[in-house]
């Protein structure tokens, strides 16, 4: 089994991002999305999306994705999720005024990982600005800045529209494959490559329905929404 963990500050998409992978995956390889939303925040525990997929040489893999509350009492239950976890998706909110809240939820991640005997440094974590269509958002020249800087990949993601979303899972799932080859040697002991890894993942995913979209950052003049091909 592997396990992603969606982890961010509240409100900035994680929940999003799960629905949309669930509505594109086969509904014969997916299980139920379990959602438990409060007044206070859209996932007060966690959602938990199992895909299932078979290798050609006979190996089967259970991947699990995971969101953690981004709400600050729930550091507990975000601590709990994390746990065992192979890959982090962190889920950052665009906006200006939430700038502050990304980097208290970042730190809050590394943490986390450490109190649960993990080197963030040893752990795949993806970076995703979400909500690249609302008003007064970091520009794309900034969020390309803080990308050339980090030692993560940086997506950039419209959720609710499916932009970005798929890119990051796949950037993420490719480097969770790289990490167990390092610490495992994933490819020897169970006969998968990771080309075969990644393609039995997404021939699951019906990826049409985003054919038409933009691609993946290229937002035309980012802070308002794009333009429909």
């Amino acid at each position: 089994m592997l396990k992603l963990v969606y982890y961010g500050p509240a409100l900035s998409g994680k929940t999003t991002n799960l629905q949309v992978i669930h509505t594109l995956v086969n509904p014969e390889c997916r299980g139920r999305l379990m959602t438990l939303d409060t007044h206070e925040d859209r996932t007060l525990f966690f959602d938990l999306l199992p895909v299932f997929f078979d290798t050609a040489s006979g190996m089967k893999v259970k991947l699990k994705l995971y969101t953690v509350p981004g709400q600050v009492i729930h550091d507990a239950t975000r601590r709990m999720v994390l746990a065992g976890a192979d890959a982090v998706a962190f889920i950052a909110d665009s906006q200006r005024n939430q700038i502050d809240n990304n980097h208290a939820a970042f730190k809050n991640l590394v943490e986390n990982l450490r109190k649960n005997g993990v080197d963030p440094a040893e752990i795949p974590i993806a970076i995703q600005f979400n909500k690249r269509d609302l008003p007064d958002i970091q520009t794309d020249a900034e969020v390309d800045e803080f990308k050339a800087q980090s030692p993560n990949p940086v997506f950039k993601a419209i959720a609710l529209q499916g932009l970005g979303v798929v890119e990051t899972l796949f950037g993420l799932l490719a480097m969770t494959f790289d990490s167990l080859e390092k610490k495992h040697e994933f490819s020897n002991k169970f006969g998968i490559q990771k080309k075969e890894f990644l393609a039995n993942i997404f021939k699951h995913l019906d990826l049409s329905v985003l054919a038409n979209r933009p691609p993946q950052g290229l937002v035309p003049n980012a802070g308002s929404p794009p333009t429909k091909s």
